[in-house]
């Protein structure tokens, strides 16, 4: 189990307000998610309004968009709609995060500096998990409101700068929350299975969901999987149970969001509490 609960952090993570950002009604029916570091945004578009970040197209599906930023997203953003001969350009200020510092002891040296003998296996598993990324499946299940995959206390928060067993690493992209081994695990929102692997070098067991124009889930340190690549799933339905394998201490749920390569804070996509 990781030794430091950052429950303060969470909190702040997911009541800090986010910059009020108006957007014009010509263009936007609605919106939902925050305008922040690790923040994901749906708009919902009128009727032929195209629409781009920073000067890059955004995909539409069914007058659906949706837009996300990183960790450490610069804080200057623009978004541009047109429709016709009308346009809009909407400068925007993320708001700025704070992360936690996080201390893991107690795993097995080769979970920190993994022998050259297994450096083979994890880069091939890096471009499988990237290629379980890169297509752009059009679907709108993102613009649904995601649920807690699983019930538990939170033991690791997204962004926090990890040290494992004194050594620094990359930061955690994730939110971490402890279960009993075997607990299951469930969908937040529909979507389609695009990985599904036992026994990744890190992750241990690993599922990504496609929840559609390139938000992706991810769950991470699985003791057994109910899906396989190609399963469409429906929010709530079982993927998988609560595991402490691969880089890991005690049972727990790495639970982890994607915006194409932006990794998103799922405590600021996710409805109510992962409390039991």
């Amino acid at each position: 189990m990781l030794k430091r609960v950052f429950l303060a952090a969470f909190v702040a993570t997911v009541f800090s307000s986010a910059q009020a950002v108006e957007l014009s009604s010509n263009f936007v029916q609605s919106q939902s998610g925050k305008f922040s570091q690790g923040g994901l945004v749906v708009l919902q578009l009128t009727q032929g309004t195209k629409v781009s970040l920073n000067g890059e197209a955004l995909p539409v599906v069914d007058n659906y968009t949706v837009l996300g930023f990183g960790r450490d997203a610069r804080l200057a953003q623009k978004i541009s709609f047109t429709r016709g001969s009308k346009s809009a350009h909407v400068p925007l200020t993320l708001t700025k995060r704070s992360y936690a510092i996080q201390r893991i002891d107690g795993l097995p040296p080769t979970m920190v500096t993994p022998p050259e003998a297994a450096l083979a296996r994890i880069i091939a598993q890096g471009k499988l998990k990237l290629a379980a990324r890169a297509g752009l499946r059009r679907e709108t299940d993102f613009s649904q409101r995601f649920r807690w995959p699983v019930k538990g206390r939170i033991s690791g928060v997204y962004g926090s700068q990890r040290f494992y067993n004194g050594e620094a690493r990359r930061p955690h992209f994730g939110i971490d929350i402890a279960a009993p081994r075997g607990t299951k695990v469930t969908a937040p929102a529909p979507g389609k299975v695009t990985l599904a692997e036992p026994d990744m070098y890190f992750e241990g067991g690993l599922v990504f969901i496609d929840h559609g124009l390139k938000v992706t889930s991810a769950y991470m340190h699985l003791d057994s999987l109910n899906v396989k690549v190609g399963d469409v799933v429906a929010a709530g339905d079982v993927i998988a149970t609560v595991g402490s394998t691969g880089r890991s201490t005690g049972p727990h749920l790495d639970w982890r969001m994607f915006w194409g390569g932006a990794r998103i804070d799922p405590a600021l996509v996710a409805v109510g509490s992962p409390s039991p």
